[in-house]
């Protein structure tokens, strides 16, 4: 056992065959948890459709003065006593990025928590995949899969996920182009400026991201005493406290300065930052984070 307050050097590497043989092991499972929490709120899900630029037929809607009159629908204004305009969909080449966090730190669940980290980030990724490819949307996994349109698309995510090797900590993003959208699903506890240049560049291409943070309930409340041992899940440095609630306001600072920094630098972007807590229902941040994606906001380059 360590010193009291000293840090133990880092212990052995984690086992990346072990971990990607694990994530192959849950993913079947976690695909139909999530299929489960889509039939939850799949009611009001009605896609991201608008009018716009476009060759497909959208709707019928009353003109409004003012309007090009060349676009009226004569042959359907004929039939009643009000005038309609002919709406076309808007169209653009736009693909839905889903990403979720790999690390170790991922596996952490406290006992208040239903389900660890890594599990509700996989659940909320594969169900966004199922209702992204529901309403017709293309779909990716940077790194991981090219962008496509499919009815069974959250298995097809599914199946690239189980014969996966080890996934990097963070994926090349390069490939994104104006007018995506990623949604990003992790835990945050990286340091704020390492996360901000990791997606800052995003912003300047005209790429919006949603960020969904999971977090299990011990890590807001930090509800330990006494002499506590922590070991750091990435570098497996340990850390022991003769009198861990004297860490605690200072620890409880730490971490929502964090998030409420990463949530400001989001709403200046037009990015939205959703909270998940693995104490409580998947499908609240799946409605938050539809919202956010309905919205025509956080295209826009700097």
């Amino acid at each position: 056992m360590a010193r009291i307050g000293e840090a133990a050097a880092p212990v052995a590497a984690r086992d990346a065959l072990a971990r990607a043989r694990l994530r192959a092991s849950l993913v079947p499972d976690l695909l139909v948890e999530a299929r489960r929490v889509v039939n939850t709120v799949i009611a009001g899900w009605h896609g991201r459709r608008k009018r716009g630029i476009g060759e497909n037929f959208w709707q019928f809607r009353p003109y409004v003065e003012g309007e090009t009159m060349s676009r009226i629908d004569w042959r359907r204004s004929a039939r009643d006593d009000h005038i309609y305009v002919r709406d076309k969909e808007w169209e653009a080449a736009h693909t839905v990025w889903l990403w979720a966090d790999p690390s170790p730190s991922m596996l952490y669940k406290s006992q208040t928590a239903t389900v660890s980290k890594e599990s509700r980030a996989l659940v909320l990724t594969l169900a966004l995949a199922e209702l992204l490819s529901r309403s017709g949307e293309r779909i990716a996994w940077p790194g991981l899969t090219d962008p496509f349109t499919a009815r069974n698309g959250a298995e097809r995510l599914a199946s690239h996920l189980i014969h996966a090797g080890e996934l990097p900590a963070r994926p090349e993003l390069l490939p994104l182009r104006r007018f995506s959208d990623i949604v990003v699903v992790s835990d945050f506890l990286d340091p704020v400026d390492e996360t901000q240049a990791w997606l800052d560049p995003l912003a300047r291409r005209g790429v919006r991201a949603h960020l969904i943070e999971i977090s299990d309930p011990a890590e807001e409340t930090f509800p330990y005493t006494g002499r506590t041992e922590f070991s750091d899940p990435e570098t497996g440095q340990k850390l022991t406290a003769g009198r861990a609630e004297l860490l605690s306001e200072d620890y409880r600072r730490l971490y929502t300065a964090r998030r409420q920094s990463l949530a400001a630098w989001c709403g200046k972007l037009g990015w939205s930052y959703t909270v998940n807590h693995t104490d409580r229902l998947a499908s609240e941040a799946l409605v938050k984070v539809h919202m956010a994606m309905t919205a025509d906001v956080g295209y826009g380059t700097r």
